[in-house]
């Protein structure tokens, strides 16, 4: 809350003692049974280990982040910096403003410790009226017993952090996740500070180390462990469901106008419902706008007739999100020129699938996507004359298709839909594929309905398929898979959904 929303005249709070004491009293006991050993507890831990081995004997501050104000005196939803939710396993909502800190401890390694807000209690202002943390308005924290149960590290109260990350400054090395919490990151440099020569040189050397971290933490998840594929299978599986709803109720988005938004609005509610909500702002583009590759506007109408690009994901508690996109007739068949562009995308999903296994470098997958998407331009008389196939694709002299597919063919998935955003160029387009990492493969064609170098009947349409796959020992599995994707097999989708 800002100064100025706590000085609000128009905001009254009782304050004699008798009040205080009415308030505070006549309620049931609470129940103190610890919380069950999370499950993500353990692989959390194994995740805090890998960077303790990493940055031995240095301090290292990983803050969740706060509440951000959505307008005046209301917050959006809380959601926790994604290099805070993976070392610790918290999710959702859970604890804004908290800072994991990892302290190196004299004899090697790290102590993890949590710093948060606690549940406040009954006999204090808080309880009753602060509208932003108080258990009457927002509900009841866990105490500081619950997460070390939970979790299985050391938590504090926040109010403890200023003190400690200031400990043995100058001798300890400091480091912070910058991006996760402005006010955090300024106590960090506050300390910094006070215990060196505040030259340039020293505070953009510090900001080199600070940035090392976040690329360490992101590149950390290129591999994902057995709780995180468990999740990522859930969040398909959540994701799967939310599609069928959209398709039992493609009539009604046709029939009420504004249909773009009828189906975010069914997508949203499946999401809501089995998880933390969507990933990201679902893309819901019909007709022409499905050539608009980021139509989050989702304001247009579904017409019959009209092809439906859905792009969306849903996001579960602990944050892991799905990321798939189909295509779908809305009448429920192809014409014969949307059959043409849609298969064209399938096969060169079909490649970029193949291309999905151990040993196989991250780019080799949009090189085989790409691939069949040039032939198919280069058969239909799309390209320049002269050009061809090896030609477009020369990254110095060609690159001609891309007006037609101009994003590449995967990214990273997990905890973000673009996942490891931070890795190296080394460690990402250029690494090996390893068991373990989840990415998506999405080709597309996208012939806008104003394009004069194509032919009339492919003006307005935009196809993309987009499927979410791990990498395992010896190939690759589709996770999102049970989603039909041949033209024939969504066409049959539509109708077996629609009959229920």
């Amino acid at each position: 809350m800002s100064e100025e929303q706590a000085k609000a005249e128009h905001r009254s709070r009782p304050q004699s003692m008798a009040f205080r004491e009415f308030v505070a009293s006549g309620w049931a006991p609470r129940d103190e049974t610890p919380p069950e050993r999370a499950a993500v507890a353990d692989y959390a831990a194994d995740r805090r280990a890998e960077v303790s081995a990493s940055f031995p004997g240095e301090r290292l501050v990983i803050p969740a982040g706060g509440l951000k104000v959505r307008s005046n005196d209301t917050d959006y939803v809380f959601r926790p910096h994604s290099a805070f939710a993976h070392l610790t396993g918290l999710g959702a909502d859970r604890e804004p403003d908290s800072v994991l800190v990892l302290e190196p401890q004299e004899d090697g390694g790290h102590e993890a410790v949590l710093y948060f807000r606690p549940l406040a209690g009954r006999d204090t202002e808080e309880f009753f009226g602060d509208s932003r943390y108080g258990e009457f308005w927002v509900g009841a924290r866990p105490t500081l017993a619950d997460l070390e149960a939970e979790l299985g590290l050391t938590a504090r109260h926040i109010d403890e952090f200023s003190d400690a990350v200031a400990k043995d400054a100058g001798a300890v090395a400091l480091r912070v996740v910058r991006d996760a919490d402005q006010q955090t990151t300024a106590r960090v440099d506050e300390v910094r500070a006070q215990t060196q020569e505040h030259d340039d040189d020293k505070v953009a050397e510090d900001r080199d180390r600070d940035a090392e971290l976040a690329r360490h933490l992101s590149e950390l998840r290129l591999v994902k462990d057995p709780h995180e594929i468990e999740q990522m299978r859930e969040a398909v599986r959540a994701t799967g469901e939310g599609f069928e709803g959209v398709i039992r109720d493609l009539p009604e988005a046709v029939k009420r106008g504004r249909g773009e938004r009828w189906v975010e609005g069914v997508f949203g509610l499946y999401a809501r419902h089995a998880g933390n909500g969507v990933g990201y702002d679902s893309i819901c583009a019909s007709g022409d706008h499905a050539n608009t590759l980021h139509w989050i506007k989702n304001t247009g109408d579904v017409k019959d007739g009209d092809l439906l690009l859905l792009d969306a994901g849903v996001e579960v508690d602990s944050l892991y999100t799905a990321d798939i996109t189909r295509t779908l007739p809305v009448s429920g068949t192809f014409t014969d020129a949307q059959r043409k562009v849609y298969d064209a995308v399938y096969a060169a999903q079909e490649a970029g699938i193949a291309a999905v296994k151990p040993g196989n470098k991250f780019s080799d997958v949009h090189a085989a996507a790409i691939r069949v998407i040039a032939e198919h331009l280069h058969e239909w008389g799309l390209l320049p004359d002269g050009i061809d196939v090896e030609t477009t694709l020369d990254k110095e002299k060609g690159q001609y298709h891309r007006r037609w597919m101009v994003h590449g063919t995967s990214h990273h998935l997990g905890i973000d839909v673009h996942d490891c955003a931070l890795a190296r160029q080394e460690q990402y387009m250029e690494a090996e594929l390893k068991p373990g990492m989840i990415l998506t493969v999405e080709p597309g064609l996208y012939f806008k309905a104003d394009d004069e170098l194509i032919p009339a009947e492919l003006r307005g349409i935009g196809v993309r398929i987009e499927d979410d796959v791990l990498v395992t020992e010896d190939g690759h599995e589709n996770l999102s898979g049970f989603m039909p994707r041949s033209s024939a097999d969504v066409e049959a989708w539509i109708a077996r959904v629609q009959r229920r």
